[in-house]
């Protein structure tokens, strides 16, 4: 059984959000790299991707999470990734991509980390 997949964006003080749920796979990868190229995030921002939703993700969801990573950098933002499913975090670890991205448990913690830093607290 195939779970609906669905990527949303919102924009929010501190940078852009990009919501993944489902199954994220060669299918709807495109789906996914479209919202990435659309997402505008500025030197002062956190790209936030919320992955709270997602129950599945194969190496070509992984070449979005670089994608959204690179557009990030791109724009001299950081990024956060929110909510990793366990057998996820594990992949990134054993791939050697998991120090590309600091990660939260969820949005919220991740929004109070950058409200943190943005502050200079």
């Amino acid at each position: 059984m195939t779970i609906e997949f669905a990527v949303t964006t919102r924009d929010t003080a501190s940078g852009p959000v990009l919501e993944l749920s489902g199954e994220l796979d060669a299918a709807t990868a495109p789906d996914a790299l479209e919202a990435v190229r659309l997402l505008a995030p500025s030197a002062a921002q956190q790209l936030l991707i919320d992955l709270s939703g997602l129950q599945f993700c194969d190496s070509s969801g992984i070449s979005v999470l670089i994608a959204a990573r690179n557009v990030a950098v791109a724009a001299g933002a950081e990024i956060a990734l929110a909510a990793v499913p366990g057998y996820l975090a594990r992949t990134l670890g054993m791939i050697g991509l998991a120090e590309l991205f600091t990660t939260y448990p969820t949005t919220e913690d991740a929004r109070k980390a950058w409200a943190t830093s943005a502050s200079g607290q």
